[in-house]
């Protein structure tokens, strides 16, 4: 994919990616995460967007992205464990009713990892990552 208006409006703003909030780069890999789940279960077959809907729920809740943060976790490099604990610890003021405040911290690192090397042009390894967590979606979704 190539994203370079969005990346060029962001050289505009901000130079250095790590002095946002690691909340900033969970909000952006929240869209992120989204949409790769969305152009995978388009890749499966699902051809309507209520199914999509109802199957991109099961890969967006808080339990699942946690198990995929598992996943992942082994591949990932000092920084990127880094931007994890940071988006992990961020002060968040709400969690879902629906999700328990381990899985929703580590839901939001998952996010936030994502977000952090979309804003650092690294789209590469986030379908580094993707395609790792597309490996295993049979152990995290049984």
């Amino acid at each position: 994919m190539d994203f370079r208006f969005l990346q060029e409006l962001i050289d505009r703003q901000e130079k250095n990616v790590k002095l946002l909030n690691p909340l900033i780069w969970a909000y952006v890999g929240d869209v992120v995460y989204e949409m790769y789940i969305r152009t995978y279960l388009v890749s499966e077959g699902i051809r309507t967007p209520h199914n999509i809907h109802v199957e991109s729920v099961k890969f967006v809740k808080a339990s699942n992205q946690s198990k995929f943060l598992e996943v992942i976790l082994p591949y990932l490099t000092e920084e990127e464990v880094e931007i994890v604990r940071r988006g992990r610890n961020a002060k968040s003021y709400s969690v879902p009713k629906n999700a328990n405040v381990l899985d929703y911290r580590r839901a939001t690192a998952l996010e936030a990892l994502f977000g952090y090397l979309y804003l650092n042009k690294r789209v590469e390894r986030i379908d580094e990552l993707f395609k790792i967590i597309f490996e295993n979606i049979d152990l995290v979704m049984r």
